[in-house]
């Protein structure tokens, strides 16, 4: 018999006033008993319609029933027959939006809880057996993947299994990109994303770090090095501002700055000299998933008060719901329907205040979303010393820059072919946030396995 609760079986969590302070995982897992009682919530619908909403269309009816069962093993190798990062998906994933948007449960209750139960099946995994991959027999053929996000690590796990030669090139001294500098520890723990960079070397990929492609290497010089294929997977690492008088002051921050100094440079660690301000009181400006997690990182490294400064209302905040949920428990105060328009100078280079003005909803615009419009004469001063931007990101342009035939839009991210992946110049193919500006993590990761689909189609003549 299937359950027929209404609501999800609750997921554990370290308690608000305490997990503020620490930077270990928020949400604790599920039991093995939770996992089977979740997972009988399932009804097995004919045509999947969770399968729809999946980028990587994992065969989701399929691993619950196995779940169900309490055959994990079999349920792991279901996910990972289309998914090679399930124990980051089932994390950072915003299930809510894609496979739990399309679950019949939800219509009139929760829907089935995809991914806590895709997340338990990796870490069950991870814990009672982890095997390594054994590297496939060669090809003969060479491919370079350039970044070591989720695109690039999901692109290379697939062509190593139909044994190319991989060599991944990262720009910083760890692999794993937007999963290591972006994404905090209370969020995704770097040991899993480790893990799975481990995978890649023992089924062959070679990974060089300190590699800045179009500094230290062009891709003409990666060619020339035997590659036969590139795949390009360097994400959306440059950072907007708002153009504001006081940006360049002392204590603002781009959003990737300080999380890269929070995340990959370790300053939530004490034994790390990691330089970052230690903040009284910071304000972070913007509404989305990066936003909430620099503000949570603010609050656990001490700061009495965190504020998100947001232009819109609450509703149009494009974070995921679980992420405002979580963030207001752990005291970060929302100043909604509010903009900075000056950061102020205390007269030594330092942020003394951000001079804010208040917002109201107007008419939709482009996006669908009302237009804030300011409200005359309704500026104060929001008292902090430090102001971290959140603003969304573009690609680097390093890449396009350096590379002749690569076409680009008018937001700096690579024109490609969607069916293939192949970008204007032959055989450089691209996906990700390179390609589709800020987006989500599965949605990396199905363009790598698109990619890798089709070099393999290329290079192998089929």
């Amino acid at each position: 018999m299937p359950n027929m609760s209404m609501v999800k079986t609750a997921m554990p969590e370290q308690q608000p006033d305490v997990r503020n302070k620490n930077f270990k995982e928020v949400s604790l897992g599920y039991t093995k008993e939770m996992a089977m009682e979740e997972a009988g919530r399932c009804l097995h619908c004919k045509h999947k319609p969770c399968v729809s909403g999946c980028p990587v269309n994992v065969r989701i009816p399929e691993f619950i029933e196995k779940v169900a069962e309490g055959d994990f093993l079999a349920a792991y190798e279901i996910i990972t027959s289309t998914n090679a990062l399930p124990a980051i998906s089932g994390r950072v994933c915003p299930q809510e939006s894609q496979c739990e948007a399309k679950c019949v449960r939800g219509v009139k209750g929760e829907p089935v809880a995809i991914g806590r139960l895709e997340r338990f099946v990796a870490d069950w995994y991870l814990e009672n057996k982890n095997d390594m991959p054994k590297k496939p027999e060669p090809n003969g053929k060479k491919v370079a993947v350039i970044g070591s996000g989720p695109a690039s690590l999901t692109c290379a796990s697939d062509l190593a299994k139909e044994g190319y030669a991989v060599t991944m090139f990262e720009a910083f001294h760890t692999a794993g990109g937007v999963l290591v500098y972006g994404i905090p520890e209370f969020r995704l723990p770097k040991a899993i994303v480790q893990n799975e960079v481990d995978k890649l070397a023992a089924q062959g990929v070679e990974v060089m770090t300190n590699m800045v492609i179009g500094k230290v290497l062009s891709i003409d010089e990666v060619f020339d090095m035997g590659f036969e294929a590139v795949f390009v997977g360097t994400g959306a690492g440059l950072p907007m501002f708002m153009g504001i008088e006081g940006e360049a002051l002392a204590g603002v921050y781009s959003a990737n700055e300080y999380l890269t100094r929070v995340n990959l440079m370790k300053a939530y660690i004490e034994e790390y000299d990691t330089p970052i301000k230690k903040s009284r009181a910071v304000a972070i400006v913007g509404g989305g998933n990066v936003a909430m997690d620099a503000a949570r990182c603010a609050k656990r490294l001490g700061a009495e008060h965190v504020y998100i400064v947001y232009r819109r209302s609450e509703e149009e905040m494009p974070a995921r719901r679980e992420e405002i949920h979580h963030a207001k428990e752990e005291g970060i105060e929302f100043m909604l329907l509010t903009n900075p328009v000056r950061i102020l100078n205390d007269g030594s280079g330092k942020v003394s205040g951000m001079e804010c003005v208040r917002m109201e909803l107007g008419e939709p615009d482009a996006s669908g979303r009302r237009r804030p419009v300011e409200i005359k004469d309704s500026n104060f001063v929001l008292d902090v010393d430090t102001v971290v931007m959140s603003l969304g990101t573009s690609p680097n342009p390093l890449i396009r820059s350096t590379t002749p035939g690569l076409d680009t839009n008018k937001k700096g991210c690579l024109v490609v072919n969607e069916e293939t992946m192949e970008t204007t110049r032959d055989n450089v193919y691209a996906g990700g946030d390179a390609v589709t500006g800020a987006a989500t993590v599965i949605l990396a990761m199905g363009a790598g396995k698109k990619a890798a689909e089709a070099i393999h189609a290329s290079l192998s003549g089929k």
